[in-house]
């Protein structure tokens, strides 16, 4: 009787035990299949998603078919300072126009907190907008004449720009020799308040995102000229919709050396860039100005239409 007994009781045993293995075992399947609460340790988790940065300027390889005797550009990444560029970035050509940015904020600088006059404020809209002479002269009058260009210099820390000299044309602000590498500095010290100082830099870039006109003959007076074309042009809508460009061209079509002298200067926080060109006054005017799109446009990073590469994440062991 007893042995019956304790023959019974084995076999419940053995019944018990395989009701409570079955559960367990299949929760170890779950949790190696990444079902379980909590997770195993060999789950993988989903990689968040990213948002790619928004399009900018960067150091890139520029190719322009290029005909004339001086053709270079210089790109500045605002957020570093390190800058890059053509191999002869460092040579110079003459400013023309692209200066007069810094006559106005020279003279912005040296007012402080003071207002300008009516008739001030006046010239600085002129000049930037509509590249006026007289209006350029009169801030290049205030500021001092032939200091400002020495200013500039020290307080951009330029170190290729100098005044320039040219037979006949004694005292001429448009003459002033400078590089790409030292006028893409301009740029930044524009941008940065060190030019116009802390109250007015906003003012300045403001004006400098308003210049208008185009390159046609209606737009190009003898004493002023519409300078809104150049690297504006090469810039896609998904650069320019994050903000004003400022800029400020520089151009004019010299009897002396039989070229045209075309600069063109455009910054945003995040970068300035800077084209200066001498090609023959055949060409025209619309011809300088599509060489800096063109430079511009393959210096938009990442370029129009081109497949957002998404790193990988390794996969986990199981």
């Amino acid at each position: 009787m007893r042995s019956r007994v304790t023959l019974v009781l084995a076999v419940v045993a053995v019944l018990l035990g395989g009701a409570l293995l079955v559960p367990a075992a299949y929760a170890r399947l779950s949790d190696g299949d990444g079902g379980g609460a909590g997770g195993g340790a060999g789950s993988v988790a989903a990689p968040a998603p990213t948002t790619p940065p928004p399009p900018t300027l960067a150091a890139a390889p520029v190719s322009v078919a290029f005909k004339g005797e001086f053709f270079s550009w210089a790109l500045m990444d605002r957020e570093s300072g390190t800058i890059s560029g053509a191999r002869n970035m460092t040579a110079t050509s003459s400013t023309e126009s692209m200066i007069k940015a810094w006559f106005a904020a020279d003279y912005l600088n040296q007012l402080g907190e003071k207002a300008p006059s009516a008739a001030m404020k006046k010239n600085i809209t002129t000049a930037i907008r509509d590249s006026n002479d007289d209006a350029a002269n009169a801030l290049y009058a205030a500021v001092g004449k032939s200091a400002t260009i020495s200013r500039m210099i020290k307080t951009c820390g330029l170190t290729d720009t100098k005044p320039g000299k040219v037979p006949g044309y004694v005292g001429w602000w448009s003459f002033t020799q400078m590089s790409p590498r030292d006028a893409v500095r301009l740029g930044d010290c524009l941008g940065d308040g060190k030019a116009a100082g802390p109250k007015w830099t906003t003012y300045l870039l403001d004006e400098m995102s308003k210049v208008r006109g185009t390159t046609a003959a209606k737009d190009q007076k003898t004493r002023s000229g519409g300078g809104r074309w150049g690297i504006i042009d090469g810039l896609p809508d998904s650069i320019t919709s994050q903000g004003p460009v400022s800029m400020k061209n520089g151009w004019t079509e010299l009897n002396y050396d039989g070229n045209w002298h075309v600069n063109c200067l455009a910054l945003t926080d995040r970068w300035s860039l800077a084209v200066m060109l001498r090609y023959p006054r055949k060409s025209g005017l619309d011809y300088g100005s599509q060489v800096c799109a063109t430079v511009a446009a393959q210096l938009v990073t990442p370029q129009p239409g081109a497949a957002l590469k998404v790193p990988q994440q390794p996969a986990g062991k199981l």
